[in-house]
């Protein structure tokens, strides 16, 4: 059986409430005096859920078909992650391998650990979870209010055209959220390579310039 549920997350910056006496209540679209939009991405995550029925020797032919069906029925492609919860105590690494070969052949790429769902995985059994995240920002373009109406206040169309392309071109939606860990490590020479060409080149104006015959055929 195929379920799904949806996890919302707001990826939104802080809005500081304004100092100054006009703005005394909560900062709208059409009260905006910041530097910052009340246009934030919001980043949604669908967890889909398929349970198939696996032993020690992996998954059958006909269970192989489901999950296939099933990924197709979903859409399945790149930018997704599948996921496989496996009852307590109980480990099918045949099983694991057939679902990582057939979302392979999808473009997805096995996440390391299984979202928290309700309810529990029964024995004899593994639950295939395919995770979907996206970001959008609702209610954009927003016009509700034609234009400055005054000095200290913004738009309410304000930033959407830049969250929405944001939220549109970001690789990861879940980045919106979390961001990336940094390296800590790192080459410095690699780092200082480019510097280190840039000063031992010899300057191309250095040359003296070519010299050219202004005379043909013997003359």
């Amino acid at each position: 059986m195929s379920r799904f549920t949806t996890i919302a997350a707001v990826a939104a910056l802080g809005l500081g409430a304004s100092g100054c006496a006009f703005n005394q209540g909560p900062i709208t679209a059409a009260n905006n005096p910041t530097m910052n939009s009340v246009h934030q991405p919001i980043v949604e995550r669908t967890d889909y859920v398929l349970e198939l029925t696996a032993s020690g020797d992996g998954l059958s032919a006909s269970e192989v078909q489901r999950l296939d069906a099933w990924l197709a029925s979903i859409e399945a492609g790149y930018g997704d992650r599948i996921a496989i919860d496996e009852p307590r105590g109980y480990s099918s690494p045949m099983a694991r391998q057939t679902v990582a070969q057939l979302a392979e052949q999808y473009g997805i790429v096995m996440a390391d650990g299984a979202p928290i769902l309700s309810g529990v995985v029964q024995p004899g059994t593994i639950r295939v979870i395919a995770s979907r995240t996206t970001a959008s920002v609702p209610g954009c373009p927003d016009w509700s209010e034609p234009g400055i109406v005054a000095t200290t206040t913004n738009s309410s169309n304000y930033g959407c055209a830049t969250n929405s392309n944001l939220a549109a071109m970001i690789a990861n939606p879940e980045d919106l959220v979390l961001g990336q860990q940094g390296s800590t490590s790192g080459s410095g020479t690699t780092a200082s390579r480019a510097v280190g060409t840039y000063r031992s080149r010899q300057p191309t104006g250095s040359q003296p310039l070519p010299t050219n015959s202004t005379t043909t055929g013997g003359q």
